[in-house]
């Protein structure tokens, strides 16, 4: 599953992506259709297929930190911001490999969708 991710392949840079941030473990880019003025995606660079899966204590903890910090770079932390993991199909995951939206720069409505 992992060699045909869409996911996987953007994390080896086999696929182009507009990257905003990149460690050892994670990387973020802007979503191709995004939500908001400022849609960034934040995914495990190794293949983990939902929140259901995460095994490591403190992935989901390194994400979140990884939004936190690219909400501060792009302008947005201080009038708000959301983060969501959608999880499996009926939870509106399309793409099955983690990843946390980070959705900021407009008024963003409750309830979600």
């Amino acid at each position: 599953m992992a060699n045909s991710c869409l996911f996987c392949r953007i994390a080896r840079h086999e696929i182009p992506s507009t990257v905003v941030a990149e460690d050892e473990r994670l990387m973020a880019f802007r979503d191709v259709h995004p939500q908001a003025p400022t849609h960034i995606l934040i995914i495990p660079k190794a293949h983990v297929d939902s929140l259901n899966d995460v095994g490591e204590f403190d992935l989901v903890g390194r994400m979140t930190r990884m939004a936190v910090a690219i909400a501060e770079q792009e302008g947005i932390a201080r009038r708000g911001y959301r983060t969501v993991i959608n999880t499996n199909a009926d939870g509106g995951q399309t793409v099955f490999h983690l990843h946390l939206h980070l959705l900021g720069g407009r008024s963003l409505g409750w309830p979600p969708g």
